[in-house]
């Protein structure tokens, strides 16, 4: 029997790598993928659709479609893994072994872990723009709402794409504003972060445009219990933030096989993973990607895209019996939404924090700057995810290491 490749997870990470592997592998290597559905969601699309400016049907394709000829797809749950035996147990009973195991199955939301999240309210004052259906829904409601107090919440960390909370404020200012009725809404950002970031100059940056802006930021608040019918968002040391609409981002975790396969996840089902070789730590023949791992980095698109290159190499020379390249560096590229047909750029790793300047290189798109171009940027990305990120192809001058040469160091005043 020859060598086989199991990939759990069809998204980004699952997708990306399976094709990348197929076209760097002997054929008589098999390569199987593994999801519980065949509906792929560009995720950064979700933001965009409550506000009317993305379909669904504009932002999903079957995973099918995306994966090289050559690659099986298996749609199945997946129920556990047993890490001694080198077999994944599906949902339908059968088992699969493997020579190497891919996990990729990213982030699931939890909301029901948060009391009252999905009791009184849900999908009628409360809602999440995190799933496609939530999307939909608050889009609707975004139309009838004419004025009152709309809030932002984030329940906790870990989340996907931690600055799309940001930009969802941002892009509401705007909304409002547009409709001519601004002034007859509150925004309010509630996080249980000490500042608008984690990253202390560009938390500098995005506290300053919610500023600007108007919006309200509400720190250190971590969400006890939302009570839809009463309106207020109440947190552990029982402040309240009260609201006629709220925008809530749930609790993440892994997904829940992962707590159902002994000794392979953390208490919150996120696999614990070397931070630079991208292989597991429950075994040398599991290899983590994407929003999976633990590691001290965002889930967020970006960063899955540059494992890809890493996690692919290393494969290769785990499979050929090579020492593993220790060269993932935490690498982030993420566009931020700012209205108005603008956006900010920031780029950073597991060393260096957001900084101004340019990226890729001393000429190139502004960092932590509001401007057309990284707007320009941020619609584009989707082809290129589509047409090059996925189907495992390099973006032609971005590497899978932050660049250094553009970043101004000397500039950086806290």
């Amino acid at each position: 029997m020859g060598t086989r490749i199991v990939i759990l997870g069809g998204g980004t990470g699952g997708t990306l790598t399976a094709n990348r592997l197929r076209h760097v592998l002997d054929d008589a290597v098999e390569i199987v993928v593994v999801d519980q559905d065949d509906t792929h969601v560009y995720q950064p699309g979700l933001l965009f659709v409550p506000f009317g400016l993305a379909h669904l049907d504009e932002i999903t394709r079957p995973r099918q479609h995306q994966l090289r000829h050559g690659i099986a797809y298996r749609r199945a749950t997946v129920d556990h893994v047993d890490l001694d035996a080198e077999r994944v147990w599906l949902g339908d009973g059968t088992g699969l072994d493997y020579d190497v195991l891919v996990l990729a199955t990213g982030s699931t939301l939890v909301p029901e872990e948060t009391e009252g999240l999905t009791g009184p309210g849900w999908m009628e004052n409360v809602f999440t723009f995190y799933t496609p259906e939530g999307a939909v829904a608050l889009h609707d409601a975004l139309e009838w709402f004419d004025g009152g107090r709309l809030v932002v919440g984030v329940v906790d960390m870990p989340i996907k794409c931690p600055v799309a909370p940001l930009e969802f404020c941002f892009l509401a200012d705007w909304y409002f504003r547009e409709r001519h009725i601004r002034d007859r809404v509150e925004l309010t950002y509630a996080t249980p972060l000490d500042g608008a970031f984690t990253k202390p100059v560009a938390a500098a940056t995005l506290g300053g445009l919610l500023d600007e802006k108007g919006i309200e930021l509400v720190t250190e608040f971590n969400t006890g219990e939302v009570d839809g019918k009463a309106g207020k968002l109440v947190s552990y040391d029982d402040r309240e933030v009260a609201f006629d609409l709220a925008v809530m981002i749930p609790l993440h975790g892994g997904a829940p096989y992962v707590g159902r396969s002994p000794g392979l996840g953390d208490e919150l089902n996120f696999v614990p993973t070397d931070e630079h070789t991208l292989q597991s730590k429950a075994r040398p023949n599991v290899f983590v990607i994407g929003d999976t791992a633990n590691l001290p980095t965002s889930k967020a698109g970006s960063v899955t895209h540059f494992e890809g290159e890493v996690l692919v190499k290393n494969i290769q020379r785990f499979l050929a019996g090579e020492e593993l390249e220790a060269t993932f560096d935490g690498h982030t590229n993420c566009f931020i939404e700012t209205g108005f047909g603008k956006a900010l750029l920031i780029d950073f790793n597991y060393d260096t924090e957001p900084l101004p300047g340019h990226f890729p290189a001393d000429v190139g798109l502004p960092l932590l700057k509001e401007s057309r171009l990284n707007h320009l940027g941020k619609l584009m990305f989707q082809w290129f995810y589509w047409h090059s990120l996925l189907p495992g192809r390099d973006i032609p001058g971005i590497d899978s290491a932050m660049p250094e040469h553009g970043k101004h160091k000397e500039q950086v005043h806290l």
